[in-house]
């Protein structure tokens, strides 16, 4: 079944709204990436007016960036420590932005969308 990002069938009260039209396509939503953590792996889409965005579905390597000396360097992601998004996307290290991860750094915040941005971009918190 497809993900409606429309007006609902229902009001907050719970009455009926009267229908007056069908569902659109511009209306679509599509499901969550959930990017995992494994081998790097991308999905191209065609979004609307034609353009595109790449959801990463797979990675294991991080952009991070440390604060005190302004310096970023690519590192391997060790596992997911913390999620704003969902407690339980942590034990099955599903990547958003928000996250804590651990990397050979050390303790680092994502700051990309990975599902959105197909990059994972980190600022080293400790």
């Amino acid at each position: 079944m497809a993900i409606f990002q429309g007006k609902a069938k229902r009001s907050e009260r719970g009455s009926r709204y009267k229908k007056y039209r069908g569902y659109k396509k511009h209306e679509l939503g599509r499901a969550p990436s959930l990017t995992g953590l494994d081998k790097k792996r991308l999905q191209k889409v065609r979004t609307l007016g034609g353009n595109r965005k790449l959801k990463l579905l797979r990675e294991d390597q991080v952009n991070v960036v440390d604060p005190k000396t302004k310096k970023s360097q690519k590192t391997k992601i060790k596992t997911i420590t913390e999620s704003p998004a969902n407690r339980h996307f942590v034990r099955r290290n599903i990547m958003t932005k928000g996250a804590i991860i651990e990397t050979e750094l050390g303790k680092a915040k994502i700051t990309s969308r990975p599902g959105q941005d197909g990059v994972v971009n980190a600022v080293l918190i400790s």
